[in-house]
């Protein structure tokens, strides 16, 4: 899958057959028009072309006083999209100016202008333009004029898109596990990088690697402890290779063998099986929310790397122990839980 950037320096696609959309999650919804995207693009001797906005839309259109909160990161996203066999993702900056053009240059200058399709897919409520005037309606009555087809994505896909982005988003923050898998199809996985703490775990048998989520809008669990496997996938200084993929857990992804640590050497492309706790520690103080990885039959130091994290299980609920021993006993029926699960 090739990834462009620039509007301004787009191939000329072959009988491009486009659809657009912000694809959170890249879920089981999304896949159907991913899908009918690759037939039709198929029946003509085309290039399926998925374009996709960053930041989000809404970041920049909403009055909502609250941030967002995304299921995959841009690169997530882009990981999984080449995953499933596209052609072409344009990545467009969406800002101001591009939300406030008037809907007819929209389509002229923007989808015609670029693109040339061949064929676009879109759904019935689909909105673009000025004050969201571009409509299914006006793209229908151009197309002779332009010489493209149109598709429609039919309500029920689209109902379903809608419903599960939200049961994904509500499954994770409620740390139901099991839902979120099913609606998307594969394991949710987050990343962050490998911070200093105060170095407690190591005192009690369990050092864990302590996370910080880069990304203030990517999902993180509810509060609670995991089953998990975690991976090292890049070192936080290297350029960000939007072509590689980064060993997520879906099917038919080809994994690199090797990735660049730290330090330059290679790491071994090895999921670790471990456990993690997201919250506030009451035992110990209660103050701050950290998430806290750690890792079985695990001893190199990793502090500034990244550490990617698929959440396979939800175990069990933080809960305020009488003391470190007590504490320490649960940790070790945590680590036989994960070990089932895993």
């Amino acid at each position: 899958m090739k990834v462009h950037y620039d509007i301004d320096q787009l191939p000329v696609f072959t009988n491009a057959v486009i659809t657009i959309g912000t694809y959170d999650g890249v879920h089981l919804g999304h896949r159907q028009v991913i899908n009918r995207l690759k037939t039709e693009a198929a029946a003509v001797g085309g290039e399926t072309v998925i374009i996709t906005f960053h930041p989000h839309p809404r970041k920049i259109v909403s009055s909502a006083i609250l941030g967002i909160r995304l299921i995959n990161t841009l690169e997530e996203k882009i990981s999984l999209l080449e995953g499933l066999g596209i052609d072409h993702l344009v990545v467009v900056p969406f800002t101001d100016a591009f939300a406030n053009q008037p809907a007819e240059e929209y389509l002229s200058s923007f989808l015609i202008g670029k693109f040339r399709p061949h064929t676009i897919i879109i759904g019935y409520d689909h909105r673009f333009g000025r004050d969201r005037l571009g409509d299914y309606r006006l793209l229908e009555k151009n197309a002779d004029r332009f010489g493209y087809q149109l598709k429609e994505i039919p309500k029920h896909v689209l109902d379903n898109i809608s419903i599960s982005s939200t049961n994904i988003r509500e499954a994770i923050l409620h740390s139901d596990t099991g839902t979120a898998a099913k609606l998307l199809g594969y394991d949710f996985f987050f990343s962050g990088e490998v911070v200093h703490g105060d170095k407690l775990g190591r005192k009690l048998g369990y050092p864990t690697a302590n996370l910080k989520v880069q990304n203030e809008e990517k999902l993180v669990p509810g509060n609670g402890i995991y089953a998990v496997y975690a991976k090292l996938i890049k070192d936080k200084t290297e350029p960000v290779n939007t072509g590689q993929t980064y060993g997520i857990s879906i099917p038919n992804i080809q994994y690199p063998l090797l990735h660049q640590g730290y330090d330059g050497q290679a790491i071994p492309d090895k999921h670790y099986k471990g456990m993690m706790s997201i919250g506030f520690r009451p035992t110990v103080d209660g103050r701050k929310r950290v998430i806290e990885v750690n890792i079985f039959d695990f001893d190199q130091e990793i502090y500034g790397q990244i550490l990617q994290v698929t959440v396979k299980k939800y175990l069990r609920e933080e809960i305020k122990f009488d003391g470190l021993e007590a504490l320490v006993k649960q940790i070790d029926q945590d680590k036989v839980n994960s070990l089932k699960v895993l």
